[in-house]
């Protein structure tokens, strides 16, 4: 099997054993076997099969999706680029197997009835990774980039407040820790998208032409952060006047506007040649559909689950394959070309979240099977990516390069 799906190997592969030498390889590797595993499992819990754990049936898989697959691939990816945006070193050899060790604790303990053990072992991931890049940036100087480690610490907050509800001595619900984790994730994926998404659009294709526009920029950023605030105001707060409804509606309205407009600058059309730039370009395009659907939403016009998986499966798991792939040959010194295997594994999770958020709009009595077809395609997926890509995180770069 392996011999037809490697990528790129040279005549001699590289030699020595290189998973803990930067954090995009363990955490690469670790967070596309657990995405196969974990909605694998929670297909067959949604669908009666398997019992549910601590935390339960819904927030086990919110939780997971959010605190487990998704942190890991931010915080090996802000590892590496934290690296090259300060010239000083971000946590490697032991420093980094360690992180690693607490980010797999972190995911088994939530399935055992040690619950405070899991409540501190999952906010405990978060902060050492915050504090892991704090380091580069203060001795650096880079400031810009600050915030960064804020979102970090508010996701260690937000995981605290799930377990917190859930292990019931909390006031405030376990959606609320959830909610303010996925605004902090659209946030950190508009930052990043905003930074690179032209950019890679302008040197992989010849004669594009993507922009960016400053009043635009301000108001896409700007508008996720009130959205961020006011969902945070409205967990918080129970009394009559919470935002709930028609302002947040609005509030979303605007913010996914803003975004459509961002990305139309970014000239996607242009990139349908080079599918390592255009699963980036369709990527973005579900944080705009998610945005419309929390408006609607918020209106009692359809599901918030639409709007949730918009975002969880399109946007992020979009572009979190497009940029493990990218990231993975660019840092190991191979062609940022995709091949065929890689093309799957794009086309396969854009394809699941098709099928999870407009199949049951269209037809609500086919949830179930959107959830099962959604979960194969996913799992299919980044089953592909933890296989293929096992040999290129493990071993050294082709090119002889440190990293």
């Amino acid at each position: 099997m392996t011999s037809f799906i490697r990528i790129d190997e040279p005549a001699q592969p590289a030699a020595g054993f290189a998973l803990w030498q930067l954090g995009f390889r363990p955490f690469y590797l670790l967070a596309s076997a657990f995405a196969a595993l974990s909605i694998a499992l929670w297909a067959l819990q949604f669908s009666g099969w398997l019992i549910h754990p601590y935390l339960s049936g819904a927030v086990w898989h919110a939780h997971e999706m959010l605190f487990g697959f998704t942190l890991a691939v931010v915080v090996g990816f802000l590892f590496t680029a934290g690296a090259n945006w300060t010239g000083q070193p971000t946590p490697t050899g032991l420093a980094l197997a360690a992180l690693a060790a607490l980010w797999v604790a972190g995911r088994v303990l939530v399935l055992t009835p040690w619950v405070w053990a899991a409540a501190l072992v999952n906010m405990a991931f978060p902060l050492a990774a915050a504090i892991g890049l704090a380091i580069p940036f203060i001795k650096s100087g880079n400031r810009r980039n600050y915030f960064f480690v804020a979102l970090l610490l508010m996701m260690a907050l937000a995981s605290l407040a799930v377990h917190l509800d859930q292990i019931g001595v909390a006031q405030f619900p376990a959606w609320l820790g959830i909610q303010v984790a996925l605004d902090g994730v659209l946030f950190i994926m508009a930052v990043m998208a905003g930074r690179v998404v032209p950019m890679f659009t302008n040197n992989g294709v010849r004669g594009a032409t993507a922009t960016r526009h400053p009043v635009v920029e301000k108001i896409a950023l700007g508008s996720v952060l009130a959205l961020l605030l006011a969902d945070a105001i409205t967990g918080l707060v129970t009394e009559s006047w919470t935002l709930h409804g028609r302002p947040l509606a609005w509030v979303a309205a605007v913010c996914a506007v803003a975004h459509l407009a961002r990305w139309l600058l970014w000239k996607p059309w242009q990139t349908l040649g080079n599918p390592m730039v255009w699963v980036l370009q369709a990527a973005y395009a579900w944080v705009p559909i998610h945005l419309g659907l929390r408006a609607l939403a918020e209106l009692g016009w359809v599901a918030p689950s639409a709007a949730t998986h918009a975002l969880t499966v399109g946007a992020a798991g979009g572009l979190i394959m497009g940029m493990m792939v990218r990231t993975a040959r660019g840092h190991t010194g191979r062609v940022l070309k995709a091949n065929r295997y890689e093309v799957a594994c794009f086309v396969m999770v854009l394809l699941a979240a098709f099928v999870r958020v407009f199949l049951p709009m269209v037809a609500p009595a086919l949830l179930m099977l959107s959830v099962q077809v959604s979960a194969l395609l996913w799992s299919t997926a980044f089953g592909l990516y933890a296989v293929t890509y096992w040999p290129v995180l493990t071993r050294a770069r082709v090119d002889g390069r440190p990293g």
